[in-house]
């Protein structure tokens, strides 16, 4: 998200009268590639770009053949493939190993169906999970579709206009079968009259929400960290304990009192880290719904807390208790608060992707699930 956030700050600076633009989308991977499906790059014909495809050996390249589906105002479809030793083949000799397809798609603003108008109607949802259609494959057009055009789904009146009854349940039950698995996939269906139909259907959750329980020092490097990775930060806290550098850094600081468990959905964190026993104990029954749930501190004081809730009657079910991290992070030797903010962060981001946190030179299969 926080890509497509700024490639919007930087389309909204556009000069419309003398600058154009085309959104570069990397809509199928094949094997190994730096980034995956969904990353983004927007294209200013002056040569500039904000985001990425790739680690920076197909930027240049693309940027090139960005500028010519500018000039001739219509979307492009390009592959790159780095598993042939062929001298003409950009990214040979980089050791990507990879087949990758990106769709170069002229940007104006007057079209409701281009990626931006899309992509602004989904950062306006923050909290939402989206479905993002983007026609990859369509000769001609259809009803005013056509390749490039990004459909957001909402329920089946989005897609009626793709086709007849049976083939928006065709494509329903493929993009069920995304929000199920939480996995971008590409789609290909034949129309009525024959014309093939190919849809990257992208799985589009809303940034990563980590509420911070707590007012101490260690909360600054925290959400500075949060900052960078592009997530959403809320401290719950007194706000005259919050210096004002901390606020700016967060979306949102909330009084103990005022807090709800409604801030919380299926892709928040919450780290319990008030350094006050008391304060953690009676914060703990309030957030068991979530996702995931840090408790910062030696083992043995979370298990004093278990222990003396299970005491005033409130149990903690075991699928619950695997859904609490105490203590909190990943097992790095951090030392400063610094480097707890690390250990924090890099341990929300493999719960939420369902990794195990492990050296990726143990890993016996792929980085990336192919």
């Amino acid at each position: 998200m926080k890509e497509i956030k700024s490639i919007l700050a930087a389309y909204d600076r556009l000069n419309y009268d003398t600058q154009h633009a085309a959104l570069a989308t990397v809509v199928r991977v094949e094997g190994s590639s730096y980034r995956r499906t969904g990353a983004r790059m927007l294209v200013v014909d002056d040569g500039t770009w904000v985001g990425g495809i790739s680690g920076g050996c197909l930027e240049g390249d693309a940027l090139k053949k960005a500028r010519l589906a500018i000039a001739r105002s219509k979307p492009s479809l390009v592959t790159y493939d780095t598993t042939e030793d062929d001298a003409h083949q950009i990214g040979v000799g980089l050791g990507c190993n990879g087949i990758i397809d990106v769709l170069l798609t002229p940007v104006l603003p007057d079209d409701p169906h281009s990626p931006i108008s899309v992509l602004q109607e989904v950062v306006a949802d923050r909290r939402q999970t989206n479905v993002l259609l983007t026609i990859t494959k369509l000769e001609g057009e259809l009803n005013g579709f056509e390749m490039g055009h990004i459909i957001r789904y909402d329920d089946r009146e989005n897609l009626r206009g793709l086709g007849d009854r049976s083939f928006v349940e065709r494509l329903e039950q493929e993009i069920q079968l995304v929000l199920n698995t939480r996995k971008s996939a590409a789609v290909s269906l034949v129309l009525d009259d024959g014309r093939e139909l190919e849809v990257f259907a992208e799985f589009l959750p809303p940034e990563l929400h980590v509420i911070i329980m707590g007012h101490q020092y260690d909360v600054f490097p925290l959400v500075k960290v949060i900052k960078e990775a592009g997530w959403r930060a809320t401290i719950v806290a007194n706000p005259q304990k919050i210096h004002r550098e901390v606020a700016a850094l967060v979306s949102a600081v909330v009084s103990p009192e005022d807090f709800s468990p409604t801030l919380i959905d299926d892709f928040s964190a919450v780290i319990l880290m008030s350094h006050d026993y008391k304060t953690d104990k009676s914060n703990l029954p309030l957030v068991l719904d979530a996702p995931y749930i840090g408790l910062l501190g030696p083992r043995v004081r979370a298990e004093r807390i278990f222990t003396e809730l299970r005491e005033d009657g409130i149990l903690i079910s075991q699928e619950t208790g695997e859904r609490i991290f105490a203590p909190v992070g990943l097992d790095i030797g951090a030392i400063t608060p610094e480097e707890i903010a690390l250990s924090m962060v890099a341990e929300i981001r493999s719960v939420f992707s369902q990794r195990k946190g492990g050296m990726l030179r143990e890993r016996s299969s792929t980085i990336h699930e192919r």
